[in-house]
């Protein structure tokens, strides 16, 4: 039937094409049943990505037969998206079609491969293709495409999508071949352009006995189509629906710009997760690193690019992480001079287990995006390299086997999910808006809070990733990832990845961390951390808070040693020393006159020598530390009692024999006070220490970061022992005035 192939623009004499449409049989009554291997799935894939192996995968679950055209062939068809082209999938299709011209009772599924994945089995779609009646079906669009101009000449529909898309069309061999065998122009000419013509055609389509799936039962294209498909459980298991038609079509197609809808559909359809059993994918083809003897190679990234709170604790956890480190490298990239110190002081720890590390300074005034692009040259240039992990300082890593866990999930790009604590804040988008930037998706919150566990493929990510060294060394060889438009280096890498058909997954199958504020870090302080209560709270208690705090509530530590006194542990060391350097790098110590401009009235009865929380700008956070941590204390010892946590007079005393060495028998303005040890009674001062007077009760050995807790008027009429040498340094609040 060569001779009977009409060129564009011509057509075949009614007479002709009717007596050849007869010999297509289209008299004959269709079967009432059409067994599932009786179907075939045909795509072209010149090459393979991971929307191919996705898509191999949906029909794999399915028990689909898929025949694959164009396998290590040269890609002709044009350029993609927005542009005309994809001729060569018809000639494909064209010589692939002669074995099976013949066989009458063989159906034939033409699909996309790289942005489809199917949700229901052939069973279904045979039914579905068989209630249409017709020889062949083609997917359905809102939107014409190539040429508007042909629009008036699409056959009227009342209800349904009006034009043809090629990118899903089936039908019975004979039928589909001879439809094919039409096809007589060049690669880049467009596909669904010459379709579009036969179907437009009335003579032609009712010869081939060509319809639409106008109401997506078989194909749902998603472009122009995002409002009417949702994400549907039922039954234990996922599907797409669309909600204008009710029907659950079979090939979902993200053709367009809706490659990141299907992404998200993808996570979940065909059973990818489901609400019953979970992540369904999580453990395919994964790697078990317990099982080999040289672990991969690995490239860590560390970038440092803007003055970070908790640095030193950052770049500690990098040496805790469960991984051989003779199997690591490390790549350091610090942009500020405010933290060469702690660069140094790390660097002169990891050097002892790590071999190979290179550091970037600031000296070099490198932007972030030149940064990331020299870290990933250091992992892609060595062969030998066989992850590149990036982690910026901003990342906590509070599991050792983050490392370990991501090479095991085998992807070629993956994050741990991390997350800003007690907000929905992360490194990870689930969906972007039109103009490229943030957009929540519909199980973003989900995801984040945990109440859906699995492997997720994404739109962004951020702050921390894996990527493989062979895809840096192939599909992400030639270009600057880092650099995109105006947008920043993370955006710009991972809009290079979409636009590659590259898929970027975050793991919250672990907590792996969290993610510091770093928006308000004020590095004019001798040591900044100790701000950082409101910004990073379990941060700051990690690191200032006693680690035998909580055992306060647990195991009832708290000691009485006089009366209605009670002590417990509250402050860490760490906490104490930088309390003491704040106040003598301050330095403006009060001398313990009687005369005080620095409280109400202007004098004071018993004077201290002392520096007030307010005066370096600590009084907030002193205050808020009394509610968080002092305030549950006192509920616990005075039981009914219902602190409001103020305090007027917070400050730090230092006795010494040649300054202040003690203090004489005073009542507190307070209703209760506390008094924390900053340093070690015997190492750093002898004697000092506290007495109350009614009880003829003394503590003479108190213990650094260890508070008293007593009565502050009428019954604890206290005084400060005398210091016979040293410097001893106290931290008091009169709370509740």
């Amino acid at each position: 039937m060569r001779g009977c192939g009409a060129r564009p623009g011509r057509l075949l004499p009614v007479l002709a094409l009717l007596l050849w449409a007869a010999g297509l049989g289209v008299a004959e009554e269709t079967p009432s049943h059409i067994p599932a291997d009786k179907l075939l799935v045909i795509t072209v894939a010149t090459k393979e990505n991971d929307g191919f192996h996705r898509f191999m995968n949906s029909a794999k679950y399915f028990n689909y037969t898929v025949k694959v055209l164009g396998q290590g062939q040269e890609w002709r068809g044009g350029d993609g998206i927005n542009s005309i082209g994809g001729g060569q999938k018809v000639r494909l299709m064209k010589e692939a079609m002669a074995q099976y011209a013949s066989q009458e009772d063989m159906v034939i599924l033409f699909t996309e491969c790289f942005d489809v994945i199917f949700a229901g089995g052939p069973e279904e779609v045979l039914k579905k293709f068989q209630k249409t009646n017709h020889k062949i079906v083609f997917a359905a669009d809102g939107i014409l495409w190539p040429d508007k101009r042909l629009a008036d000449k699409y056959p009227v529909v009342h209800i349904g999508k009006r034009y043809l898309n090629s990118g899903g069309f089936m039908g019975y061999a004979p039928y589909i071949s001879r439809l094919v065998q039409q096809w007589n122009l060049q690669d880049n000419d467009d596909d669904q352009l010459f379709y579009t013509k036969i179907y437009i055609d009335p003579v032609k389509r009712e010869a081939f006995n060509i319809t639409l799936d106008h109401k997506c039962k078989i194909f749902q294209a998603l472009n122009g189509a995002t409002d009417e498909v949702v994400l549907k459980f039922e039954n234990g298991k996922s599907r797409v629906k669309n909600t204008f038609y009710e029907t659950l079509p079979v090939a979902i197609n993200g053709n367009g710009p809706t490659k990141i809808l299907q992404n998200y559909f993808g996570n979940y359809v065909p059973n990818s997760w489901t609400q019953e059993s979970g992540c369904a994918l999580c453990d395919f083809d994964t790697i078990d690193l317990s099982a080999v003897d040289v672990h991969p190679k690995v490239t860590i990234g560390v970038f440092i690019e803007q003055p970070t709170p908790f640095l030193p604790r950052f770049l500690d956890l990098l040496l805790t992480l469960d991984y051989p480190k003779e199997a690591l490298k490390l790549f350091i990239h610090n942009k500020e001079v405010y933290h060469e110190k702690d660069i140094k002081v790390f660097f002169d720890k990891a050097k002892l287990e790590i071999s190979t590390i290179k550091i970037v300074g600031p000296e070099e005034n490198l932007s972030q995006a030149e940064a990331r692009n020299m870290g990933m040259d250091f992992c892609r240039q060595d062969e030998n390299c066989d992850y590149y992990f990036s982690v910026d300082a901003d990342v906590v890593l509070t599991n050792p086997k983050t490392l370990k866990i991501l090479i095991e999930q085998n992807r070629k790009i993956i994050a741990p999910l991390v997350t800003r604590h007690g907000k929905l804040w992360s490194n990870f988008w689930g969906a972007l808006s039109p103009d490229g930037y943030y957009a929540r998706s519909e199980d973003y919150v989900d995801i984040v809070q945990g109440n859906r566990v699995g492997i997720w493929n994404v739109p962004y990510m951020a702050n921390v990733y894996l990527i493989q060294g062979k895809a840096l060394r192939s599909e992400m060889s030639e270009r600057n990832y880092f650099v995109r438009d105006k947008l920043d280096p993370d955006m710009a890498l991972c809009r290079n990845a979409r636009e590659m058909g590259m898929f970027m997954y975050i793991s919250n199958r672990h907590e792996f961390g969290r993610l510091l504020s770093t928006a308000n870090y004020n590095t004019s302080h001798l040591n900044n951390d100790l701000w950082q209560i409101f910004e990073n709270p379990v941060d700051w208690k990690e690191k200032y808070i006693n680690r035998d705090y909580s055992k306060i509530f647990t195991e009832n530590i708290v000691e009485q040693p006089c009366p209605d006194v009670f002590w417990f542990p509250v402050l860490s060391e760490r906490a104490c020393d930088e309390l003491v350097e704040e106040m003598e790098h301050y330095g403006k110590w009060s001398g313990g006159k009687h005369h005080d401009s620095r409280i109400s009235g202007g004098y004071e009865n018993v004077p201290t020598d002392d520096i007030h929380m307010k005066q370096i700008d600590l009084e907030n956070v002193w205050l808020h530390f009394i509610r968080e941590f002092i305030a549950p204390v006192t509920l616990k010892v005075f039981a009914g009692y219902y602190t409001k946590g103020f305090a007027l007079l917070n400050f730090v005393v230092k006795y010494s024999p040649e300054r202040q060495r003690s203090l004489r028998p005073h009542h507190d303005a307070s209703t209760f006070t506390i008094n924390i040890a900053l340093n070690n009674v015997g190492e750093d001062f002898q004697g000092g220490g506290c007495k109350f007077l009614r009880y003829n009760c003394s503590i003479e050995s108190p213990r650094k970061g260890w508070s008293f807790m007593h009565p502050g008027r009428l019954t604890h009429l206290h005084e400060g022992l005398p210091v016979k040498n040293g410097t001893r340094y106290i931290a008091v609040s009169f709370i509740d005035p």
